[in-house]
């Protein structure tokens, strides 16, 4: 095996669905796909919408010692949106924008800890967040958290949008410099990865 491909476990709604993102995933050789209950880094779950069966998968894959998620779906909903995020799921894409191209940059985005929101879905997010906080001070049960104004900083150009590079050039910092404030946040918030990081900023006003 290439010492740089990264395992994936594929997770399907369907026998169909799942034929067709193997067959499209196949010849890639940045990505090797592994049965569901294989491990792997990565799960690639495909869902046509969130509904009981759905959020059951979900959830019994954002456990402890788990894989990061590259979740593909239909429409979703703003709560559902922001309650994915904020459980845990590394990179969002809806099944339309779903090309091999983009599941593969999504899945080396997430294995590096990075993962994703389309644009849109990152608006609707942060209005979501903003309506949340007006109507309640402390959603589900999330507190109030201190962070570093280089900490909150970080976050907001990843909510932005912005890789680990380009962070790392519009603070004038180095890129291991970036990752450390990115680890140091999510091992204090017990977070999973950059997409939890930005929705628990979000959602506690920090950016």
């Amino acid at each position: 095996m290439n010492g740089e491909q990264i395992a994936v476990a594929l997770h399907a709604a369907d026998s169909i669905t799942r034929a067709g993102v193997t067959a499209a995933l196949r010849s890639r050789p940045e990505i090797r796909l592994v049965e569901p209950d294989d491990p792997a880094p990565v799960a690639l779950v495909v869902l046509e919408k969130l509904d009981g069966p759905a959020r059951r998968l979900l959830r019994g894959l954002q456990v402890p010692g788990s894989p990061d998620i590259v979740l593909v779906a239909g429409d979703i909903a703003d709560p559902e949106l922001l309650d994915i995020v904020g459980s845990g799921v590394s990179a969002v894409i809806r099944r339309s924008d779903a090309t091999p191209d983009t599941l593969v940059r999504l899945v080396k985005a997430t294995a590096a800890g990075e993962g994703a929101l389309p644009p849109d879905l990152l608006g609707r997010l942060l209005d979501r967040v903003s309506r949340l906080q007006r109507t309640a001070p402390n959603p589900n049960g999330w507190t109030m958290a201190g962070m570093s104004d280089r900490e909150t900083e970080v976050l907001r150009l990843i909510a932005d949008g912005f890789e680990t590079k380009e962070i790392a050039e519009k603070l004038c910092y180095s890129q291991r410099t970036v990752k450390s404030v990115l680890h140091d946040i999510t091992n204090r918030f017990q977070l999973r990865n950059r997409a939890h990081a930005v929705a628990f900023a979000l959602r506690e006003g920090l950016i």
